[in-house]
């Protein structure tokens, strides 16, 4: 089969890659390029995406060799911009999926990769796929679309400049995917990022970082200056290691998210000041009823809940606690102790 060149796209997408591209007001963009003063190349006006791109070579040859990637795998790129981190990944990953909402970038990624004897299709929707080699030839597929409401194909391993607005959606879209994928090499707004690997006790410790932490190994790979990036954000960015646990344990995420909602909407509050609020009683009320109808249990209409509530939280030790102290343990043991009592959160 011949390799892919701009020469084989279809007619029927060649218009809206062209168009794309057309809006850019200059053809280079390497990883070491830089910009004048007075000037600013319409491709890289993306912060309606939340996205910066890369361009520091060195830190993107980094995060491609901190995910330790074999030459078996399958790839999953977020937000691939211009290709500095694909182009790396490429030269050492069977196959790469990259996710990008921008048509402007997918159109630049296309450009760029085109000749480097790189097998490529480009998905425009879930049902508009353009082929230029047989499946099982490919190198890089390139999806243009929102990654929250894309389908996933498999991946080993995921690496991501991550656009400030999909943050949280992606880091719970993966935890999530299944089958499981090995491990993720993450780059976040720097804040966002101290937050997933905080510890309890300390400033950043909230229900972000006790979700994800229930869910995987998450440590910090290193800081990140805002001179990195064209164009430069107003803040500075982190890189983190995110590896799922596997198998995950057996704990309902709705059910454990539910508690933090209550428990660390008042974090340096005592546990059992929170839940004394009126909204937190008449949710864990209606909610137990739900419970003990589904599982045909008679309804004591004598029931008080608060009354209910103190007594899990005296019992399990937790009333005079705060969230801000609570480990993912102390967490575990207080939800079990409400589900001993019939009382869920979700």
């Amino acid at each position: 089969m011949p390799r892919a060149t701009s020469g084989r796209f279809s007619r029927t997408h060649q218009p809206s890659i062209k168009s794309a591209a057309a809006s850019s007001s200059s053809k280079n963009h390497s990883a070491n390029e830089g910009t004048s003063a007075g000037v600013r190349n319409p491709i890289f006006n993306t912060e309606r995406f939340g996205q910066h791109i890369l361009k520091n070579p060195q830190i993107a040859q980094t995060i491609v060799d901190k995910a330790n990637l074999r030459p078996t795998d399958k790839v999953l790129e977020v937000g691939p911009g211009t290709g500095n981190l694909t182009v790396k990944i490429l030269e050492k990953a069977k196959n790469v999926t990259a996710v990008e909402m921008d048509p402007r970038m997918a159109a630049e990624l296309t450009k760029r990769v085109q000749g480097k004897c790189v097998y490529l299709s480009v998905l425009i929707s879930s049902t508009d796929r353009l082929l230029l080699e047989r499946p099982e030839q490919r190198k890089l597929d390139i999806i243009i679309g929102d990654f929250v409401k894309t389908d996933l194909p498999y991946f080993d391993v995921c690496i991501s400049n991550t656009p400030y607005q999909i943050s949280s959606p992606l880091v719970f879209r993966l935890l999530s995917h299944r089958p499981i994928f090995r491990v993720a090499i993450l780059m976040f707004q720097r804040e966002f990022a101290m937050r997933l690997v905080a510890q309890p006790g300390t400033e950043l410790w909230s229900r972000l970082s006790a979700n994800v932490q229930l869910y995987s190994k998450v440590d910090l790979v290193m800081h990140v200056g805002k001179n990195n990036f064209r164009p430069a954000p107003q803040v500075e960015s982190s890189v983190v290691r995110l590896v799922p646990l596997n198998p995950p344990p057996p704990i309902k995420f709705e059910e454990f998210d539910g508690l933090g909602r209550i428990i660390f909407s008042r974090r340096n509050k005592m546990v059992h000041a929170t839940f004394m609020a009126k909204g937190v009683m008449e949710m864990l009320e209606k909610n137990w009823r739900t419970w003990c109808s589904t599982q045909n249990k008679m309804i004591d209409e004598h029931t008080n809940m608060k009354t209910k509530v103190e007594e899990v939280l005296g019992s399990s030790g937790y009333s005079q606690q705060r969230a801000a102290k609570m480990t993912l343990d102390d967490l575990l043991k207080l939800l079990s102790a409400f589900h001993d009592e019939g009382i869920h959160f979700a």
